[in-house]
């Protein structure tokens, strides 16, 4: 059992790709406090991510839904949780186009289940907070998907009106207005960050840059989008953390907080990049840019993604550490251990 002098965070979605860097950046930085992680493991759910804090005391896993009310509400009680941070969702684009249906269920019903549950839990009645669990915090992790899609210049800001294109982003925006309504409504202590395109170790192998690296050791087509223009803005995952990290703890309750790398690119420049990368450290006789396959659009596919990061910057004194260059050199390496022996 954990102990009873430290505080116990439940993390929702933990042994995904940002969860799973987030729990041992977390636990390493504060010894205070206890993890749960709730993860139902969905097939982008991988424990195996977890392995380095395997045994560690002072986390614990549950396999479980966070639609199950239940099973929610028994871990708020048994671990006497003081706050969330929520990162599980679905959130494969092209999977929201073919099954919107399990979208809607996880990332809309879901937070709505687990911000009833912490309600109950940590308050009285609205703007009532029960003794003992002033300071109890829900921090929702979002998008900039919900914001809609970008023309050739601008940024997302915070007060940038929402217009989601997607099954997810539009399940994401209903999520985050669901948590908007607790604070305004109840007064709940909540935080929504959203970010960019994260980029990073443990990433699935379904997204972009997972995919360029295993197709091109495998000598298979690497498929590309439409006319490969699409712009996003890439956040290393690991700055991300530390964004979410400063958030929970020190932004202004009610707020929102958008984390942004300022690395806009292409994604035949995210292509061009990678191949370069392998072309040096695994070298063959063609040019791994020459596997490079332009497939037929995915349905509304934004155009392009950026985040104006001032507010977190400015309030919260983050920045990230990464740039491009330096980010997506780790990330190749790390996907070079996973996908071959050297």
């Amino acid at each position: 059992m954990f102990s009873k002098q430290n505080k116990t965070i439940l993390i929702t979605g933990g042994a995904g790709f940002i969860g799973s860097n987030f729990i041992p950046y977390f636990l390493e930085k504060y010894p205070s406090y206890n993890i749960v992680n709730l993860d139902v493991l969905t097939y982008a759910g991988d424990l195996s991510n977890l392995g380095e804090i395997e045994g560690l005391t002072r986390y614990k896993f549950i396999k479980g839904d966070i639609c199950n009310r239940e099973l929610v509400e028994f871990i708020f009680s048994e671990y006497d949780i003081r706050g969330v941070i929520h990162f599980a969702a679905e959130s494969h684009v092209d999977n929201s186009i073919k099954n919107p249906g399990v979208f809607i269920e996880t990332n809309v019903n879901g937070t709505f289940t687990l911000l009833d549950a912490a309600y109950k839990y940590w308050m009285e009645k609205p703007f009532y907070v029960k003794t003992g669990y002033q300071g109890c915090r829900f921090h929702h992790i979002s998008t900039d998907e919900v914001y809609g899609t970008l023309g050739q210049t601008g940024l997302f800001r915070e007060d940038t009106p929402y217009a989601p294109n997607s099954p997810y982003s539009a399940s994401k925006a209903s999520s985050d207005m669901i948590v908007r309504s607790y604070h305004e409504t109840y007064g709940m202590d909540t935080v929504i960050t959203n970010c960019s395109n994260n980029y990073g170790p443990k990433q699935h192998d379904e997204k972009l840059i997972p995919t360029i690296i295993r197709n091109a050791l495998n000598g298979t087509a690497i498929p590309i989008y439409g006319d490969g223009q699409n712009i996003r803005d890439w956040l290393y995952v690991l700055d991300h953390c530390n964004g979410i990290d400063l958030a929970y703890h020190n932004g202004r309750s009610g707020e929102s907080y958008n984390i942004g790398g300022r690395n806009e690119r292409t994604n035949l420049q995210i292509v061009d990049k990678v191949c370069s990368l392998l072309d040096q450290k695994v070298p063959r006789e063609k040019r791994y840019k020459d596997l490079l396959m332009m497939v037929e659009d995915r349905a509304g596919h934004d155009r392009r993604y950026a985040i104006d990061a001032s507010k977190i910057e400015k309030e919260l004194g983050w920045k990230a550490d990464e740039n491009f260059e330096s980010g997506i050199e780790k990330t190749v390496e790390w996907y070079l251990e996973k996908y071959i022996v050297r």
